[in-house]
């Protein structure tokens, strides 16, 4: 049996889910998390107005909570952001006033959080969650499976940064199909990657944040190692097949090792660089480091409270007249633009 800190370690839903009022200890930072930015003023506008709250900025997280009571909390997985700006909001605190919003999806629901900076404006806030937003989004190879993506450049892998290469083996059989295909395995410290000899193209990234399980089992072809990934990346079972049989277990017992080495200090990939900064420029810039590695831009962006979720319970909105577009459209929320709304679903 697992103890309770080899699960935590082993929990992937920091990064991809939105909690409300979550344990305590789940606002630590978990293995491979670290605070970026911590503003000690900030307001939940949107879910309590009037509440004074702490907002932590982590490599993959946004972490709110409440002054006077720590248990009200947000926990907001970078990969459930799906546009970041700022509007006018009516806060409790500081009138109506310049507001963080945040429109986010999670499962099937969409969320809408605003945040108030009680010190100062919005636009220091904005520019450190956009530039985090920004690292993270651009350093998915880290994180997410990747099928037929641009992993290889003239047959040589594409190392990621921080990212260390341990083996190579040539020989592998990838079982997707009836007959197989004929490959070869890169097995780094972040990730196992599988390309067909004759189409590079043709290939697999599987990092280890995503891998629940690896395993020697039978199979049509015999004995093969099975790789199952997470819910969050679909429950793959990719399997694997190489001779002899003690060299398959030994790949087997290298990756079972990596693996849990990486979850002990997981790598996720955010990196940035802290500009030296002027006493009246507060703000936090980071710059992504992996924009120059292509990666698919495919994405899909439980129940908590319906203060978050947009238009909860609501009726439709009287139509109005819309000069931009010569006809009747449902009344825009407050604070929302056409504009806006393209930049949604672009």
């Amino acid at each position: 049996m697992a103890s309770k800190e080899q699960e935590l370690n082993l929990s992937v839903w920091h990064d991809r889910e939105i909690r409300f009022d979550v344990a305590v200890n789940d606002l630590k930072c978990r293995p491979g998390e670290f605070i970026i930015d911590t503003l000690s003023s900030v307001e939940d506008t949107k879910g309590n107005n009037g509440d004074k709250g702490k907002l932590t900025i982590t490599n993959i997280r946004l972490i709110w909570h409440s002054h006077a009571s720590p248990r009200v909390n947000l926990s907001i997985g970078l990969y459930a952001i799906v546009t970041i700006t700022v509007r006018n909001a009516k806060s409790k605190l500081r009138g109506s006033t310049e507001s963080l919003y945040l429109l986010t999806k999670s499962g099937q629901s969409r969320y809408e959080f605003i945040f108030t900076n009680l010190l100062s404006g919005s636009s220091a806030m904005l520019n450190s969650v956009v530039a985090v937003h920004k690292a993270y989004d651009s350093s998915r190879l880290y994180r997410e499976i990747r099928l037929r993506s641009s992993l290889l450049n003239k047959g040589q892998l594409r190392i990621l940064p921080k990212e260390r290469l341990h083996n190579r083996y040539n020989g592998v059989w990838n079982l997707s199909s009836d007959q197989g295909n004929l490959g070869i395995f890169h097995i780094t410290d972040i990730r196992v990657i599988w390309h067909a000899e004759l189409n590079e193209n043709f290939n697999v990234s599987v990092p280890y944040y995503q891998t629940k399980s690896i395993k020697v089992r039978d199979s049509k072809f015999g004995l093969a190692l099975v790789i199952e990934t997470t819910p969050y990346s679909g429950n793959y079972l990719l399997g694997f097949q190489l001779a002899p049989e003690e060299k398959l277990r030994e790949v087997h017992k290298e990756i079972v090792a990596l693996h849990k080495t990486y979850f002990a200090n997981p790598e996720f990939g955010v990196q940035f660089s802290i500009e030296e900064q002027q006493p009246d420029q507060p703000t936090t810039r980071l710059e992504s480091k992996v924009d120059d590695i292509e990666i698919l831009q495919s994405r899909e962006h439980t129940d908590s409270y319906a203060t978050y979720l947009t238009d909860a319970g609501k009726h439709d909105h009287e139509p109005v007249y819309s000069e931009e577009l010569g006809l009747a459209i449902e009344k825009l929320p407050q604070g929302y633009t056409l504009a806006s709304l393209w930049d949604i679903l672009s």
